[in-house]
């Protein structure tokens, strides 16, 4: 029972249950984030990371050591050539606009193989809206492969699509976006690029949001040429206030080194204004962080599961990213899971979250994000767009213990709403 919260007494018994289940689980998750910690502690050793990378530059910001070390450990972590890892990623859909527009140019043609992308990516791709300078009013053709009837990468229809299309870039987003299709696991990314470089020389791009340091291995590692994040997800570890990074094989950061700053100057400039010793430290906590976020995500999926919810991944599915799932079947319900998750948030817990017409979205949006970094998926949060299936997309937990409560007063909150208590 809980000291601080009041917490039915049925529900403790089922969240018990639910504990029992995932200890197995639990131990699985722990050898993964030890073997990444271990990998971030050892890029940190291997460029010599020191006081002095954590001073503040200034105006042009030339010279800046601290940025050029810190990216070297990125790009090392991620197993890559090299790596752009700045604040001046505004989120992770800048990032990746900027990655898009530096590789792709007039009359190319990009083949998305995971389905519609994430929506807030599809004004920049020119899927809808129009106007504001998408890659289509740049003369970018756009083509995509969409998903099997399982959700998985339909690796024949991808390898006719290459044939056809030739593309200049072969994209795909790791992680499910508001669907319920499964997350891509790195070893799936793997043998889709391995089979794009078969029978093309398209650069092989991947979303890798809400994926890094879930598994061993990072998607620049089996044969991804080119990944792209945001740093108020799992690679900032919670401590990163924004930004976002790029890394893959150096001709291809390079160039969007340039599309980043302006051609000529490509990396060579951007003052760190201070902010390295927050990103030093937030890719050093990272492993861990997002270990605590898993253990979060399963410990929902067991207690929604015996709740009567259908939810995915289940928990004891592996793991491919950090996003958890939950059907509620109807707007009541999801709008009660949220707002249950707010109050079990660390900041403005007192709040009540309403739908919006949120930018980037065709339709309203809910979130539950009392976050100490506003917006950032790697603390507790939950969020869905006001549409069938009426899912929740939940994520994060800087630490497992209050991210258990969080989940635990959102059950409660649903209970409490649609069935009347348990």
């Amino acid at each position: 029972m809980s000291d601080f919260f009041d917490i039915n007494p049925r529900l403790e018994a089922l969240s018990d249950r639910a504990m029992q289940k995932i200890a197995p689980r639990f131990a699985e998750l722990e050898r993964v984030t030890e073997h990444n910690q271990q990998k971030v502690l050892a890029a940190f050793h291997k460029h010599r990371v020191s006081e002095s990378h954590f001073a503040e530059s200034t105006g042009y910001g030339y010279g800046d050591r601290g940025r050029e070390v810190l990216e070297a450990v990125m790009a090392r972590v991620m197993g890559a050539q090299a790596a752009l890892m700045r604040h001046t990623f505004t989120c992770g859909t800048h990032t990746l606009a900027v990655a898009l527009f530096g590789l792709l140019r007039p009359g190319d043609v990009m083949l998305c193989v995971t389905g519609t992308p994430y929506d807030t990516l599809r004004p920049v791709i020119g899927i809808t809206g129009g106007g504001y300078g998408s890659l289509k009013d740049f003369g970018v053709r756009y083509e995509q492969v969409d998903l099997d009837a399982r959700g998985r990468l339909d690796l024949d229809a991808i390898e006719r699509a290459v044939k056809k299309f030739q593309p200049k870039m072969v994209y795909l987003q790791r992680s499910r976006g508001y669907t319920l299709r499964p997350s891509l696991s790195v070893e799936e990314i793997g043998a889709a690029a391995s089979l794009v470089k078969e029978h093309s020389g398209a650069i092989v791009m991947v979303d890798n949001c809400y994926g890094e340091f879930v598994q061993a291995l990072e998607p620049t590692q089996c044969q991804a040429d080119l990944i792209a994040g945001s740093l108020i997800k799992n690679p900032g570890g919670g401590l990163a206030k924004n930004g976002g990074y790029i890394a893959g094989r150096a001709d291809l950061v390079e160039l969007c080194a340039h599309r980043m700053t302006a051609p000529g100057l490509g990396g060579e400039v951007g003052a760190t204004l201070g902010l390295n010793r927050s990103l030093f430290m937030g890719l050093f906590h990272a492993p861990h962080v997002v270990g605590e976020a898993l253990k979060t995500a399963v410990y929902a999926s067991a207690l929604f599961e015996l709740l009567g919810y259908a939810v995915s991944p289940a928990w004891d599915e592996p793991r491919r990213d950090i996003i958890q799932s939950v059907t509620l079947g109807n707007r009541e319900a999801l709008v009660a899971f949220c707002r249950g998750m707010q109050s079990g948030a660390p900041v403005d817990a007192f709040v009540t979250p309403e739908p919006w017409d949120m930018p980037g979205y065709d339709s309203q949006v809910i979130m539950a994000a009392g976050a100490f970094i506003l917006g950032a998926s790697i603390e507790l949060s939950a969020d869905a767009p006001l549409r069938p299936p009426w899912a929740a997309w939940m994520q994060g937990g800087l630490n497992f213990h209050s991210g258990k409560m969080g989940v635990l007063l959102a059950a409660q909150k649903l209970i409490e709403i649609t069935q009347g208590g348990l």
